[in-house]
């Protein structure tokens, strides 16, 4: 049976449902959880009631005795540390389901053809396509390196430079393409970026200086982004979880089989070709293919975002008809707070130093020191990436099989992969003989190559399913900005003062070792972080029933399982409270709570760690805070929010900006406001910041209400205000509340929030203590004395 909450805004652990087939059952059945927990969140240890805070820990004294021993102080100080250390090490306690209640854990075995047939096979094959027309024009550059070098009478390291600028490049469009693909619809997205991709390969073959090569090397790389960003979030969606390491395998193995016929194809066109301006025909020719995928591109389907982990988890799929719009800034620091995400990343970018330059490198080397021709690179090119074939279609089954069972495991034997290139790049750039050096630089790239591959489907499984486009841009950005681009830079300064051999020994080695090592690190991280996923599903499948059974009793503001860091130290944990259309909610609270903390999450100037915020019933938690004010959120900063340059009159026409073409409902907003702030309606000519400190908090939340805010957040309201103040204040929010305004109202003054709150929220370090009415808080004698601060309870 589900739980009912006893009173409006308390939250209850996630009741063990039992859906209908015994499947089901088992996969709602209760967690494994490391550390004192139950259901799905860690419960903290209990803790004694809340004491005064001028007297709170010498426990000599009785309650209304001063305190006057300064050891007594200097204990209670680090009693209070030690209390605050043991909290967030137990708050940091790993969160484990059992790995069967793990997204695309356990269950029955799912073969390819029936994953296929679950997202239809034409989404596959148009992506796959684009990859492999992305991979055959890779390939072009690093073989035709040499002959546009000499074409365009570069140096080493400037064709280095041009040759890793693609993936420079990618970095740029990364966000971009990112952010499009978490907001609209995916395949208009990859079908632009195509039609763009062609374009400048054509570009590029019909550059007439290194600078116009330059220019299209530009374009190619932004155009590219959309493959990881826009067409792996398409594909995770289209796709169940349990076909994804297949799926990965088989686009790679496409991409891969161009990539393996590329050197002979442009080594073939551009011997054909003949001459000196023979490396432009392959740009030519490769480029039209991919404007004939773009276009059709533009007719896939668009799949339900998360819901094959909704599915696995949840045993249905949650529709969001709605999606709010996703702040970059806000989605890269949940990102960053995945651990297996994080540290994957990166493994990459170390790798990056040599994975995304070897080619150049290898191709450099082959010609200078051992004179190999254009054809003969092309065709151990080719031979590489047939071996690379022939690895990929039992890494992927593999993968699948490995992460089916225990998904740390997986990622712990992808590091492993890694690992041997740290003894083959050496023993590769010692061999006395082309051919041996092509053939020993075999087993090292087809290693990197399927471990590279397999890393795309990890990533898909942690990152919360609103965030694939960008999850990927950031990947992106590190891979490619700090391995490409810090890779070629060193790489090409390194060549030209010494050579390429040394250039891959000084970079190459290192990075392969460090590399494989954090990725195996990266497996101790991702059970916890699938366990995270599973929490925000179930917390918003019961979301989504309570809004069913009850749509017109939704609150205006919920927050729920809110944790929150600054940096390393954890400031909220698990806090949650809801808020109903027109009531006044005081948040009250020792100093240092979180109170403040609270509220810049509600208004999005903190992203939470763990925990969602909604709006209306609409999850709001990585909207932008300037989006949030458009919705109706709007904050009243505790100290001077005011220019005290500008007169009150100017103050408020700065607050009523975004009403400028709207001359009527301005000047309405102005008349509603000034009647509100009789005071400040004489005083439209004084400059604000002769104002009294009283009159400019009242300026301040008359410019606040100028936004017309549905939901208005109010920081210490009466800090630092004489009593007449506060009481005038107090008259305006009782009139507000009376016009219906929903308020949060932040306040260390119990008689305050008796005066003008509905209900109360109770926080102490970082923890509720106390959810209710008002008048049942002052009836608590163990918090109350917290909140007044000890200066008016004994």
């Amino acid at each position: 049976m589900r739980r009912r909450r006893d009173r409006p805004g308390a939250r209850t652990p996630w009741p063990h449902r039992q859906f209908g087939s015994g499947a089901s059952r088992r996969r709602h059945s209760r967690p494994v959880i490391r550390g004192d927990c139950h259901a799905t969140v860690c419960s903290l240890p209990a803790r004694e009631p809340a004491r005064s805070v001028s007297a709170p820990y010498d426990s000599a004294r009785s309650p209304g005795e001063p305190q006057t021993s300064a050891a007594g102080l200097a204990a209670g100080l680090i009693d209070a540390e030690t209390q605050r250390r043991e909290q967030q090490a137990e708050a940091q306690k790993e969160v484990l389901f059992a790995d069967e209640l793990l997204p695309g854990v356990g269950g029955e075995h799912l073969t390819l053809r029936d994953g296929l047939a679950a997202g239809g096979s034409v989404t596959f094959l148009t992506l796959a396509a684009l990859a492999t027309l992305d991979e055959l024009e890779s390939a072009t550059l690093g073989i035709l390196a040499p002959d546009i070098r000499d074409s365009f009478g570069l140096s080493d390291a400037a064709i280095v430079f041009i040759s890793a600028a693609a993936g420079a490049f990618l970095v740029l469009g990364a966000l971009p393409m990112g952010w499009l693909a978490d907001r609209y619809r995916r395949s208009r997205v990859i079908g632009a970026a195509g039609v763009m991709f062609s374009a400048m390969v054509l570009a590029s073959g019909l550059a007439a200086n290194a600078f116009l090569f330059f220019l299209a090397r530009f374009g190619v790389g932004v155009a590219k982004a959309s493959n990881n960003t826009a067409n792996g979030s398409l594909l995770a969606d289209a796709y169940p979880i349990g076909v994804r390491g297949r799926i990965s395998a088989v686009t790679f193995s496409s991409a891969r089989t161009a990539g393996a016929l590329s050197p002979l194809i442009v080594a073939g066109i551009a011997t054909w070709a003949g001459g000196a301006n023979g490396w432009r025909w392959p740009f030519l020719v490769l480029g039209l293919p991919t404007l004939v995928v773009a276009l059709w591109a533009f007719r896939l389907p668009e799949p339900q975002r998360g819901r094959h982990e909704m599915k696995s988890v949840l045993g249905d799929v949650i529709e969001d008809a709605r999606p709010m719009p996703i702040s970059v800034e806000a989605a890269f620091a949940r990102l960053m707070r995945i651990r297996t995400m994080k540290t994957a990343i990166l493994a990459f970018s170390a790798l990056g130093f040599s994975l995304f330059t070897g080619s150049v490198l290898s191709n450099l080397w082959a010609d200078d020191h051992y004179g190999m021709s254009t054809f003969e690179r092309g065709v151990w090119g080719s031979v590489t990436g047939v071996a690379v074939l022939a690895l990929l279609p039992f890494v992927g089954p593999w993968y699948d099989r490995v992460y089916h069972r225990d998904p740390a495991r997986a990622l712990v034997m992808l590091g492993y992969l890694l690992l041997p290139s740290v003894v083959l790049l050496p023993l590769q750039w010692f061999m006395p003989t082309g051919w041996a050096f092509m053939l020993v630089g075999i087993p090292g790239g087809m290693l990197s190559s399927v471990a590279f591959a397999m890393t795309a489907p990890i990533m898909q499984s942690v990152i919360p399913y609103r965030l694939r486009g960008l999850g990927a841009a950031l990947g992106s950005l590190y891979i490619f900005f700090v391995g490409a681009t810090g890779g070629a830079i060193l790489s090409g300064l390194i060549s030209n003062a010494y050579d390429p051999r040394v250039a891959v020994l000084v970079l190459g080695v290192p990075a392969s070792a460090v590399g494989g090592l954090l990725m195996v690190r990266s497996a101790s991280f991702i059970r916890n972080d699938l366990s995270l996923v599973v929490q925000e599903l179930r917390e918003e499948l019961d979301e989504a029933e309570r809004q069913k059974e009850d749509p017109e009793n939704i609150p205006v503001l919920q927050v729920n399982n809110i944790d929150f860091s600054y940096g390393h130290v954890q400031v909220l944990f698990d806090v949650a409270f809801d808020v109903r259309r027109g009531e006044t909610l005081a948040l009250l609270g020792t100093n240092g709570a979180g109170k403040s903390t609270i509220l810049k999450v509600v208004c999005g100037l903190g992203t939470p760690s763990r925990g969602v915020v909604r709006l209306g019933g609409r999850t709001i938690t990585y909207v932008a805070p300037e989006q949030r004010g458009r919705y109706g959120i709007h904050l009243l900063p505790g100290g001077k929010g005011v220019f005290p340059d500008m007169t009150v009159r100017e103050n408020l026409e700065m607050a009523a900006f975004r009403m400028r073409r709207d001359v009527g409902r301005r000047d309405q907003q102005f008349a509603y406001v000034l009647d509100l702030f009789p005071d400040l309606a004489g005083r439209q000519s004084q400059v604000a910041g002769s104002l009294s400190g009283g009159q400019q908090q009242m300026l301040a939340l008359a410019m606040v209400l100028m936004h017309e805010p549905e939901v208005l957040l109010i920081d210490e309201l009466s800090l630092g205000l004489a009593p007449v103040v506060v009481q005038e204040l107090l008259v305006i929010l009782e009139r507000l509340k009376a016009d219906g305004l929903t308020m949060i109202v932040v306040e260390q003054s119990l008689n305050i929030a008796l005066a003008i709150a509905d209900r109360a929220v109770f926080l102490e370090k970082g923890q509720v203590r106390f959810t209710g009415p008002a008048r049942e808080l002052a009836e608590r004698d163990d918090l109350a004395r917290a909140v007044f601060l000890g200066r008016e309870g004994g």
